[in-house]
């Protein structure tokens, strides 16, 4: 089950693409809302899996919202205008709705969003506590126990409800909060740098501003983890 908001100014818009989350499976639609404000920062406290999101609205537009979310969630643009596509590309984005939106066409870009978002090694995970000194983990599934290699994790992200493994073979979700792998993994070779995220210091290619990438993956550094981050890796912040 994908958790899902729509921002738009449109209040007809609204209830088009509230009626279509309804006749979709897999989707939780958890609010509405007509104020890109009031939805900003609905977002940055709850993170939602996805956003339907429209492109031209008063004080904040679309392109502007994906700026200043960045990666905290994934977007489903749906706009009456085509020359934003390019630009919204550049962000979290799963597909590009041109108004007016078909059923059809909507339960595509669903496909999609679920297709990226929920495509796992793992449907359902919990996470087994070893010694901190081990270098593999164990991820217990539905169906069998996972041996996950220390050295094969790219990053853990925090999702809402569950948790990324994002490994050098692709993700593994877990039912598991960050905090429990920060208490559990190698404390010597993996840091916590924002709220939901966890990385290998030696999986890091370079820093940039407050942003380490990992593979093209960028990965914020949290206000409250900056200095112990930067303590960690024996530097001073540029």
């Amino acid at each position: 089950m994908l958790s899902c908001i729509i921002v738009d100014d449109e209040p007809l818009a609204i209830k088009l693409i509230s009626d279509y989350v309804e006749k979709s499976e897999g989707l939780s639609l958890l609010k509405t809302f007509s104020d890109p404000i009031e939805a900003l920062q609905y977002c940055t406290a709850n993170e939602p899996d996805l956003v339907f999101l429209d492109v031209q609205m008063p004080e904040l537009t679309g392109i502007q919202f994906m700026k200043i979310l960045k990666d905290k969630t994934h977007f489903i643009l749906t706009t009456a205008y085509d020359e934003y596509a390019l630009e919204g590309y550049e962000f979290n984005i799963i597909d590009y709705l041109l108004k007016p939106i078909t059923l059809d066409r909507f339960i595509i870009a669903v496909n999609k969003a679920k297709e990226r978002l929920l495509k796992s090694d793992v449907v359902e995970t919990q996470f087994i506590p070893q010694k901190s000194d081990q270098d593999f983990i164990f991820v217990k599934t539905e169906y069998k126990v996972k041996k996950i290699n220390v050295s094969d994790i790219l990053f853990f992200e925090g999702l809402g409800d569950y948790v990324n493994i994002q490994t050098q073979e692709g993700k593994i979700l877990t039912l598991e909060s960050i905090r429990k792998f920060v208490e559990r993994l190698p404390e010597k070779q993996f840091i916590r740098v924002h709220k939901s995220y966890i990385i290998p210091i030696e999986k890091i290619d370079f820093i940039e501003k407050n942003r380490i990438v990992i593979e093209g993956k960028y990965i914020p550094i949290g206000r409250t983890y900056q200095k112990d981050f930067w303590d960690a890796i024996n530097m001073e912040k540029k």
